[in-house]
């Protein structure tokens, strides 16, 4: 579900009702919890957490005239979506994730390679989505995105 939006509120603003307050909150606890040097952005029609140029010049190497990715939250036809290119990229975050997941959600996660989907918007787990946020720094996922580029 495209939602053209000039950034994250006017994003925000044309949600359909029963999904507006959880994604208020996944951006809240997004822009609270993730370490200093992301920056919010609108990127591929998401509200998108990237590493900005100023601190990574040479962007995403799929478009370096874009910042790098690292998380964006979207509200698409069937489910809210939440890709973390972290999860994607270390196996040993995705682990504690996926271990973590059940002491915060009674169902089993709905995941794709970087897309966590949460069909009910009442059942995402937001305070595990608030400790995930803080697992990673801009410094952090550079490094971690040149190496999986080398190889």
């Amino acid at each position: 579900m495209k939602i053209p939006a000039s950034g994250p509120t006017a994003y925000v603003e044309q949600l359909p009702a029963e999904r507006k307050s959880a994604m208020m909150q996944l951006r809240s606890l997004l822009n609270e919890h993730l370490p200093e040097g992301f920056e919010e952005t609108m990127q591929y029609d998401m509200i998108s957490y990237v590493v900005p140029h100023s601190l990574y010049p040479g962007g995403y190497h799929c478009d370096s005239k874009l910042p790098l990715p690292f998380i964006s939250i979207a509200s698409q036809k069937n489910f809210i979506a939440l890709y973390h290119m972290g999860i994607y990229a270390n196996p040993e975050l995705l682990d504690w994730f996926l271990k973590q997941y059940p002491l915060y959600s009674k169902t089993k996660p709905d995941m794709g390679k970087s897309c966590i989907r949460f069909k009910k918007p009442d059942a995402i787990p937001f305070q595990l989505i608030s400790e995930l946020a803080t697992k990673m720094t801009p410094q952090d996922w550079i490094r971690l995105y040149e190496s999986k580029l080398r190889k």
